[in-house]
């Protein structure tokens, strides 16, 4: 019988994916908004569209590659003193698990019954598990994490780039406020239906800061911008 394919399975590449398309649409959205409010031709604004893009898509990569290395190298140290400590003192550590189960609710000879058997079984894989929180869905993978930040905010970054480069010059502002809260809406509904998340409370969040963000870049734009022709 094959195992449930449950939502937190899918949580280390989720949040990088989500992150890095919310954050791809918006920035290169926010960066294109306030460029054309102080210009009147194309070229600055799909030039700033570009630069954003690249930019951000090649800063989330080392971003998440960093963090999540960090992570992953607290998750190696740990695993490794917890194998130090299984070879030099077996039976404490025997007792240290045994009274993990005890405070999940087992009796103290199920609870010492189970660390023996699990024990016997994969040492390190239970202590990994039940005493440190580390396991094959939560484990730290930053080559994953750092592919899925570029190429979703690469996606979202897209979107307002070639709104950049076909929407009508005088209402570009408009255009983008319009198409970036749309892509932002699809994008939360698509991670809120991937995730098993409130569809509706995800859009209303990530179009409110949305909407935020670049009302302060368009305001930037008019209040310090030197309209260009």
């Amino acid at each position: 019988m094959e195992l449930e394919d449950h939502y937190t399975n899918r949580s280390g590449w989720l949040r990088a994916a989500v992150l890095g398309a919310n954050d791809g649409i918006l920035s290169t959205t926010s960066l294109a908004i306030g460029i054309a409010a102080a210009s009147t031709t194309r070229e600055p604004i799909v030039l700033a569209a570009v630069a954003g893009l690249v930019a951000g898509a090649l800063s989330m990569a080392a971003g998440e590659y960093v963090s999540v290395s960090s992570q992953s190298d607290l998750e190696v140290a740990d695993l490794s003193r917890e194998k130090m400590e299984l070879a030099e003192t077996p039976e404490l550590e025997l007792q240290e698990l045994a009274k993990i189960y005890e405070h999940r609710g087992l009796d103290e000879n199920l609870a010492m019954q189970v660390a023996i058997q699990l024990t016997a079984h994969d040492a390190l894989g239970a202590h990994a598990k039940d005493e440190l929180g580390i396991n094959d869905i939560t484990q730290a993978k930053p080559m994953q994490a750092a592919f899925a930040s570029a190429a979703s905010f690469t996606i979202g970054g897209l979107l307002p780039l070639l709104v950049s480069i076909f929407a009508p010059i005088k209402l570009m502002v408009i255009y983008q406020y319009g198409f970036a809260i749309l892509f932002l809406a699809l994008s939360a509904i698509m991670a809120a239906k991937a995730g098993g998340s409130n569809r509706r409370k995800a859009v209303l969040r990530i179009c409110f800061w949305g909407t935020a963000a670049m009302l302060m870049t368009a305001a930037v734009g008019y209040l310090f911008g030197v309209k260009t022709t």
